[in-house]
């Protein structure tokens, strides 16, 4: 069984001499200054300190700056791991409870006065400290769902620095053994098929003790990775300049095609090539669609994922570029992203949480009410999917025959908010059970799209009689806000960060409220067939947990789930070597730029 499912991961002891793209290291840096990759961002960042940041701007940065041990091969389909700062894939013992890492030598940090004047080699001891800083109480970070309750003796050091005040990076960990300066184990407390993918995720790369130690809280604003390119220059909000790392050690860009057809003539641009190739790579945030597509235009973005509103400008009928940019040398690369969107309801907010009969009935009339066809059709111009739970297509444990109780039913919502009592009052809105006032608060973003879903949500609730006030923000302070259980309700995205169901069915998980649970949703219900899905490996019996999970959360009225988005990349004829990929996001590492026309 163990050997069935390690191979899906494409785990592999050492001994079976893996040969992956990444192990290829090139002869010469290949970055060229000259080639400059210009893209925009639709929201900001917060920052490039891995263990303290989770939204995926911020990570895009950072998988181009740190390493980690595992990462994912450019082209293959379905996703699959490969060794990236180790030297092959782990070697797994005791049925998945123990896996081993041996570290590639050679790779050294970007220099840094915080080394004082040292070459800093990446070790196994760098990813023990970047595991502990996981559950450090003071860094708070997003992602210590990934590991706690998992490695042995992890939890112990950690509510020691609860009671004392301070984390001991020093303290021996069982479960975070450095068996000699290149080789790293990993213990767990049970078997968990899952935890390469946890090795290859955004917040596991490796940091120096040193940088950190030195930058204090600013390591946010000072990330020193052993990675393909280094931070030159951030204006918060604003822009980010990357430019490629001279120590970097490089690979040969050597991947093999999949039996996407896209993939062809992608292999014959960039087979041999050593990377990186681009030289700078300048990020803009630009949050409104029409800046953006201006900005394309005009040929200030090099590659735009083509906002909704615009897609009747460039495509015919039929989905093919219209002549006038095939003319221009355009091309698409279109997609559905294995992603889901959201709102989410806050489980402890005095209006729309608990687990009353009438609390439920509130929230299932609301999505009930939600006309999330017009969402496609109209904001969206077609460029989604419905999704019917919460794991999307291409991830596992999506059943594509699965479909949600909570369809849209206008009728049936006015009904139950009816039935248990939530009267309309002379202005046709409603309140609650007890006469009060029912006012819904809604956070979203301030571009024109915002707008738009504002307005969709509107006549979606005044078709109940439900009254809605909506709360501007920046997308960083709706994140902030988010984790600490302060909003209402709220819309969010989630894309994989790594093909497993269980990477989207922890977003409901109890013990992650306050990480990734923004709904801060607890129902032990839940919980209890998630807990059980964490023990058992991919099969039958996982995915019908999945579906339990699904119906558990849409009974509660947990999200109001709405699509995945559909990605159509236009690239001018300069960009090559771009492919989406289902969990990477700074393609660009592995991308060229061609002189421009």
């Amino acid at each position: 069984m163990l050997g069935r499912i390690v191979a899906r991961l494409g785990v592999q002891a050492a001994a079976a001499g893996v040969a992956a793209a990444l192990l290829l290291a090139a002869p010469a840096f290949g970055a060229d200054s000259s080639k400059v990759l210009r893209y925009a961002f639709p929201a900001s960042e917060t920052g490039f300190d891995p263990a303290r940041v989770s939204d995926i701007y911020s990570n895009t940065i950072n998988e181009a700056i740190f390493d980690r041990l595992l990462t994912y091969d450019y082209l293959a389909r379905p996703a699959k791991l490969v060794p990236m700062a180790a030297e092959a894939m782990p070697e797994v013992t005791e049925n998945g409870k123990v896996y081993t890492f041996r570290i590639r030598k050679g790779i050294y940090f970007t220099p840094d006065p915080a080394f004082k004047g040292t070459k800093r080699e990446l070790v196994a001891q760098d990813f023990v400290y970047s595991f502990m800083r996981f559950v450090d109480p003071k860094i708070r970070s997003p992602y210590g769902f990934l590991v706690e309750g998992k490695i042995e003796g992890l939890d112990a050091v950690a509510d020691l620095a609860k009671k004392t005040g301070k984390f001991d990076y020093d303290a021996k960990v069982r479960g975070l053994e450095v068996v000699d300066r290149y080789t790293l184990r990993f213990r767990l407390t049970k078997n968990d098929y899952n935890f390469p993918y946890i090795t290859s995720q955004l917040p596991s790369y490796a940091v120096a003790r040193e940088v950190i130690e030195a930058y204090g809280d600013e390591s946010i604003a000072h990330p020193v990775g052993t990675g393909p390119y280094t931070l030159k220059s951030w204006s918060r909000r604003a822009k980010i300049v990357l430019e490629a790392n001279p120590d970097y050690r490089g690979f040969t860009w050597d991947f093999q095609a999949s039996a996407d057809a896209w993939d062809e003539a992608l292999v014959a641009q960039m087979r041999g090539k050593k990377m990186p190739q681009i030289g700078r790579v300048e990020i803009t945030i630009i949050e409104e669609d029409q800046s953006r597509w201006l900005a394309f235009n005009q040929k200030e973005l090099d590659m735009l994922n083509l906002p909704a509103t615009f897609r009747p400008q460039v495509f015919e009928s039929d989905k093919a570029l219209k002549p006038e940019w095939q003319e221009k040398g355009v091309s698409v690369y279109r997609g559905i992203d294995p992603d889901i969107t959201y709102a989410y309801f806050n489980f402890r907010d005095p209006l729309t949480g608990g687990f009353g009969r009438e609390k439920l009935a509130l929230r299932r009339a609301m999505i009930m009410a939600y006309n999330l066809d017009e969402e496609i059709r109209v904001i969206r111009k077609n460029q989604a999917v419905a999704v019917e739970m919460p794991i999307p297509a291409g991830v596992v444990g999506h059943d594509p025959n699965y479909r949600s109780i909570n369809g849209y039913d206008p009728e049936l919502a006015n009904k139950l908010l009816d039935y248990f009592n939530y009267k309309r009052g002379k202005d046709g809105y409603r309140t609650l059970p007890d006469g009060k006032p029912l006012v819904i608060k809604y956070a979203s973003g301030s571009a024109a799209v915002d707008r738009e879903f504002n307005e969709l949500w509107k006549k979606s609730m005044d078709a109940i009689g439900i009254q809605m006030d909506f709360q501007v923000m920046t997308f960083a302070d709706r994140l902030k806000a988010a984790k600490a259980c302060q909003l209402m309700v709220s819309g969010f995205a989630w894309s994989a960060d790594y093909p497993d169901g269980d990477n989207f069915m922890q977003l409901l998980y109890g013990p992650n409220s306050g990480q990734s649970n923004n709904g801060c949703y607890e129902s032990k219900a839940f919980d209890a067939f998630y807990e059980k899905s964490t023990r058992i490996p991919d099969s039958p019996e996982r995915n019908r947990l999945f579906l339990e999970m699904t119906r558990q959360m849409e009974v509660d009225g947990a999200w109001s789930l709405h699509v995945s988005r559909e990605r159509n990349q236009l690239l001018w004829p300069w960009v090559q070597g771009f492919k989406k990929h289902p969990v990477l996001q700074a393609e660009f590492v592995y991308m060229d730029i061609a002189p421009r026309r």
